[in-house]
């Protein structure tokens, strides 16, 4: 089997507490529902990943739990502290670390737009790729045999959505 990479921006977060720390605001009301919803959504697909690596922030916590109960299971999940807020290569750098054939990683804009962008061996032509809205999912093929050989530029984009477009068709 294939490795391949599922890459998901953070759900929708609440700003109704401005005076709470960036890293601690968790999900708005729709961005609980869009974690379940895109978690369903790589279900139907058959995109169940071995292994959850997800920046420390209670976003992207919140966002991990919804897509597990979207797609039904209960996987293992590391927090990897350097995915907050994390620029590109930092988030390649975490891809190399990983392990198991498949591997849905969350993280945070712009960094994860750029690496997607990057990432792509082709850009996906939906016009919200390169934008990579909240909770926004792309499913890679690995373009090398291993995690540690995973670099930019040689990967094949398997599938891209975004909630409100899965949410419509439900």
């Amino acid at each position: 089997m294939r490795r391949r990479l599922i890459l998901v921006r953070h759900a929708k977060s609440n700003w109704d507490e401005p005076s709470l720390e960036d890293i601690a605001r968790p999900l708005n009301a729709r961005g609980a529902r869009n974690a379940v919803t895109m978690g369903r959504w790589l279900k139907e697909r058959g995109f169940l990943p071995d292994l959850m690596i997800v920046s420390p922030a209670r976003r992207t916590q919140e966002t991990a739990a919804g897509l597990a109960e979207g797609m039904g299971v209960s996987g293992e999940t590391e927090v990897d502290e350097d995915l907050y807020l994390a620029p590109e290569d930092r988030i390649l750098s975490a891809v190399k670390r990983a392990r198991g054939d498949t591997v849905l990683l969350i993280a945070h804009n712009p960094g994860i737009s750029v690496f997607a962008t990057h990432f792509a061996r082709a850009p996906h032509p939906h016009p919200d790729f390169r934008r990579y809205p909240t909770c926004a999912t792309t499913v890679f093929a690995l373009g090398a045999d291993d995690w540690r050989n995973a670099e930019f530029g040689h990967n094949e984009v398997l599938d891209f959505a975004v909630p409100r477009e899965v949410e419509a068709t439900e």
